[in-house]
């Protein structure tokens, strides 16, 4: 059912249940970051062990995404992303209990929910708001950036009040995920099956064989793989640093938060670009200054942080974008959306692991914001060859 066939008032009911499930497609995964110098002292885990907490949802994105859509094709839509919701808020509400492998097995439940809904949200706009695609994406990239960054800032306080704890903190988070799955019920009456291609399978052989489809996925991977570094690690290069645990929150809220603002700016500037070469090249150079500015000038951390997520998100829009303007109809698109996200998440995932194993061997973080800044750059050269005005062959 497309939004011109529903009443204003059911229209508006499912513009705030889409907004609410994208406020838990991040949240739920990066408010790790804040606490986890206490988590690692509860359980005595090593620094892979800890990266793994922040790996682990990335490895059931990069699983359960091809899933979501065979879930739908039986389900529809609307249960499929009920399905999604519970499982977030059983990962989180699973959070308070004092285990280490109930935290690892909950944390990996929320990110097998969060990939169901990061993969049928976007089919979801596209059947019901074919009109207003841009807008209706950039209002969820913000939803998802303001919730989580939000949260990141929130979570030292309230694990403080009442000596609350990390763990009740943590799952404080599922008052959201509740509300949204109340918020979501009107919908389950439909079942309405998720748009043509995106059922279609997503491993098309023919994608894996273009030079401009790999600029474009490494651009969105190596992109991800310095954001989940930042998101997993930065509140401890922070501490490490000199900062208080409140103030490392805050500051990796501030990353997050100025993730989700380029889509304000980039839906309505890239129409009018004839190319985008000179934007990607530009985002990754001033990206990488701010990851070395960390190590050379760490007084200023809060506006590193926040123009590093800006130029993260921006990078990221940047990447969507180009799956839309390289490709030649839905199912080419569907396609190199699929191979970006399977090597994008792949690459995202073994990042924080990385910087937990390089942290342990230097003894510091300045390896690690070297590796992020030198990834940023070659996401920046990968964006520069993506950003041609170049379309994929019709065959592919």
């Amino acid at each position: 059912m497309h939004s011109s066939s529903r009443s204003l008032f059911n229209t508006l009911i499912l513009v705030v249940g889409i907004l609410l499930i994208a406020a838990n497609l991040r949240g739920p995964v990066t408010a790790i970051g804040p606490v986890l110098d206490q988590v690692i002292l509860s359980f005595e885990l090593s620094s892979s062990q800890a990266g793994m907490l922040t790996t682990l949802p990335l490895i059931a994105f990069a699983l359960a995404s091809p899933m979501a859509a065979t879930l739908a094709k039986k389900q529809g839509l609307e249960i499929s992303l009920f399905i999604a919701l519970l499982l977030v808020a059983i990962g989180l509400f699973a959070r308070a209990i004092d285990s280490v492998f109930i935290l690892y097995l909950s944390t990996a439940v929320i990110g097998v929910g969060i990939a169901i809904g990061n993969v049928l949200l976007p089919s979801l706009i596209k059947r019901d708001f074919p009109n207003h695609v841009a807008l209706m994406t950039s209002s969820y990239v913000l939803a998802m950036g303001v919730f989580a960054g939000s949260y990141s800032a929130l979570l030292i306080p309230l694990a403080e009040y009442n000596q609350l704890g990390w763990a009740i903190a943590l799952s404080c988070y599922g008052v959201i995920t509740l509300f949204s799955i109340i918020v979501w019920l009107p919908q389950l009456k439909l079942h309405t099956k998720p748009t043509k291609e995106l059922t279609q399978s997503i491993s098309n052989s023919k994608i894996w064989h273009h030079a401009t489809a790999w600029h474009i996925t490494l651009c969105l991977g190596l992109n991800s793989f310095f954001t989940y570094i930042l998101i997993a690690w930065l509140p401890n290069i922070l501490i490490d640093a000199g900062h208080n645990a409140q103030d490392a929150g805050m500051i990796q809220g501030a990353f997050q938060f100025a993730s989700a603002l380029p889509g304000l700016i980039l839906i309505p500037l890239l129409a009018k670009l004839n190319d985008q070469r000179i934007l990607a090249i530009s985002l990754a150079i001033i990206a990488a200054s701010c990851s070395l500015g960390f190590i050379y000038i760490p007084e200023f951390a809060f506006a590193w942080s926040f123009t590093l997520g800006f130029c993260s998100g921006a990078i990221f829009i940047l990447g969507l974008s180009y799956i839309s303007y390289r490709t030649h109809h839905s199912t080419q698109a569907a396609s190199l959306s699929g191979m970006a996200q399977c090597v994008g998440y792949a690459l995202a995932a073994v990042g924080p692991m990385i910087a937990g194993l390089l942290h342990s061997y230097f003894e510091g973080w300045t390896s690690v914001l070297w590796m992020c800044a030198i990834a940023i750059l070659l996401s920046g050269i990968f964006g520069y060859l993506g950003g041609r005005n170049k379309m994929l062959s019709k065959d592919a």
